[in-house]
Formats: C-alpha cells, sequence, structure tokens
C-alpha cells in the first residue's frame, strides 16, 4: 500500500478492497455530491474497481484521506492527467461533510500538489470546480491555486484554477 502524504492530521494513501463502502458510500450523502456530476452507486463501485487498478500503472488515481489519529475515513482525492489539457496534472477532492471546515481540504490539495510535481515532469496542475461551489474555489486559493479564465466544456462551464511548478519551487 502506498502512502502519498502522512502528517499529523491525516494521511493519503491507496484503498485497500476492503474499503470500496467507505467510497461509495461517500457519495450517498447529497450534500457531498451537489456540486458533482450524477453517478449512480453501481458506477461508484465501477470507479473504486478502476482504483484499485490503476494503483498497478503510475503514480495516479483516486486515493483515500485518513485520519492520522484513528484512522477514521476523511474522503477520497485524485490526481491524474487533465482530459481538457495534455500535459496539465488534474487534483480533487470529495470530503465527509463531518470533515468540512476544518482545513484539510486546502493541506489535501497542497499535499497533491507537492506529490504532482514529485512524481511528474509536469509544470502545472490543476483543478476546476462548479462555478457556485464558492468552498471548494477558497480551499484552492488558499491553497495557493490562482483562477484562470473558466473553462468551457459542451455541457457548461468550471471554475478552472492552476498552479505552476516555478511558483512553488522559486
Amino acid at each position: 500500500m502506498r502512502i502519498l502524504h502522512q502528517d499529523q492530521n491525516f494521511m493519503i494513501r491507496e484503498f485497500l478492497p476492503e474499503e470500496r463502502n467507505l467510497f461509495c458510500d461517500l457519495f450517498g450523502d447529497e450534500d457531498v455530491t451537489e456540486y458533482l456530476p450524477y453517478r449512480s452507486p453501481e458506477q461508484y463501485t465501477e470507479m473504486f474497481e478502476i482504483a484499485l487498478e490503476d494503483y498497478l500503472k503510475g503514480p495516479f488515481g483516486r486515493f483515500g484521506i485518513f485520519n492520522s489519529e484513528n484512522n477514521d475515513f476523511v474522503g477520497m482525492c485524485l490526481a491524474r492527467n487533465f482530459a481538457d489539457v495534455p500535459g496539465q496534472i488534474e487534483i480533487g477532492y470529495t470530503l465527509s461533510k463531518k470533515y468540512w471546515g476544518k482545513g484539510i481540504a486546502t493541506e489535501v490539495s497542497r499535499a497533491l500538489v507537492k506529490y504532482c510535481f514529485l512524481k511528474t515532469e509536469a509544470n502545472e496542475v490543476v483543478a476546476v470546480t462548479d462555478l457556485n461551489n464558492t468552498g471548494s474555489q477558497k480551499v484552492l486559493e488558499k491553497a495557493g491555486f490562482n483562477r484562470i479564465d473558466n473553462l468551457k466544456r459542451t455541457d457548461g462551464e468550471l471554475a478552472y484554477y492552476i498552479v505552476k511548478r516555478s511558483e512553488i519551487h522559486g
């Protein structure tokens, strides 16, 4: 099991096969999924299975976030090649509601940026959020991302954030 990040507050690591219910149950809360594209429970199960397969292919995938103190499940995060712009790495996160507002999303975002720059040659890490998801937008800004022009897709626009390697390592 690969650990991407660990500190006194949380750990980001690969999911274990027996943690599928933790992953799928996270997306059962409508508040948690408010700004996410709709997916069925079956799609979340499939997403989890793909995550386990991705661990064998390289540095990217979906990872679990766990409380360092008591191993409580905090949420999931991801790092992947950005489908919209070749050469950019996309990060994202989804936290259980009981962990909202505690600064964890900001720290997870910073840890993912560091991981992406450490494990790849990419010069840009990006994140996108729903235009109405001001909470995530504030998190990304606190984590060092800069907002650029909205990302336009056929089904609408997303708030588009970027951090460049040169901004992190000087």
